[in-house]
């Protein structure tokens, strides 16, 4: 079976992201560190199933579209082609039709639709966010590894995915040159 592999930034004390969603605090002054980047790539290349909330798509989708269309001499430009090139699965109540390259609404049932791609052939799956949308699958008990990557920064209150006790046994953790420190948990 597929695992679903959760990347996700938070802040020192927990959030990830302010109470209105502003996720600034990611980009607060820190030493570049490439290798950070190389294995956030590294992980969207072991997967070839992307998640996402409804909240998130429009600003995700436009963000790497227009890389991958436009900006073929950004650093990033790989990732930018991994996001576009790779099947998106968008999770919604209320909307039917969402536009982008290799995307899909799914409005059914979360967990029954979760299980249901985890028992397809294939790579690994990989969710981002939105916040909403990862407490859910967070709470559903759907996450098969977590990878939490710390910034060096609190925001004293903002928005958490995790809305429960959860209890989780840490596999590794690397600290980066910039500060972060990416843990990687499994369920306990």
């Amino acid at each position: 079976m597929r695992k679903l592999k959760l990347q996700i930034q938070m802040t020192a004390d927990g959030f990830v992201g302010r109470q209105n969603g502003d996720t600034d605090w990611m980009w607060f002054p820190s030493e570049k560190d490439e290798n950070s980047f190389l294995d956030v790539v590294t992980m969207a290349e072991s997967s070839d199933t992307l998640l996402l909330g409804r909240k998130m798509t429009r600003r995700f989708v436009d963000h790497w579209e227009n890389m991958a269309d436009n900006m073929a001499d950004n650093p990033a430009h790989h990732m930018a082609e991994l996001m576009v090139n790779m099947r998106k699965i968008v999770f919604s109540k209320t909307e039917a039709n969402i536009t982008g390259r290799n995307l899909k609404v799914e409005n059914g049932d979360l967990a029954s639709a979760v299980q249901a791609i985890k028992n397809e052939k294939g790579k690994d799956i990989i969710v981002y966010g939105g916040a909403d949308f990862v407490s859910s699958l967070v709470d559903l008990n759907l996450i098969d590894e977590y990878y939490l990557i710390i910034n060096p920064v609190a925001i004293g209150n903002g928005m958490s995915i995790f809305k429960a006790q959860k209890i989780l046994k840490l596999v590794s953790s690397h600290v980066y040159k910039s500060g972060k420190v990416i843990n990687k948990y499994i369920p306990a």
